[in-house]
């Protein structure tokens, strides 16, 4: 394996983690895992509407670069580059 490839399995994998973090931390709409895992007790109290836009810009941006890594480590697979 190149260094390349190990580098960007790394960082699939933190941002993996990274992902699934931000996912838990949005505000539940009623009824979903966030009610399990408490985020139906106190939905309003954290979060302004500026913070849930910058939570949701984030998300879109690691699950972007989450995706592109997916990808890039397919084509390296497929085409033995590394």
């Amino acid at each position: 394996m190149t260094i390349v490839k190990i580098a960007l399995e790394v960082v699939v994998v933190i941002a993996s983690i990274l992902l699934t973090l931000l996912i838990l931390m949005h505000k539940g709409k009623g009824g979903g895992l966030s009610d399990m895992f408490g985020g139906g007790l106190g939905s309003n109290a954290g979060t302004s509407g500026v913070a849930e836009k910058n939570l949701n810009v984030l998300t879109i941006i690691v699950a972007v670069i989450w995706v592109s890594i997916i990808i890039a480590l397919s084509l390296m697979t497929k085409y033995h580059i590394g």
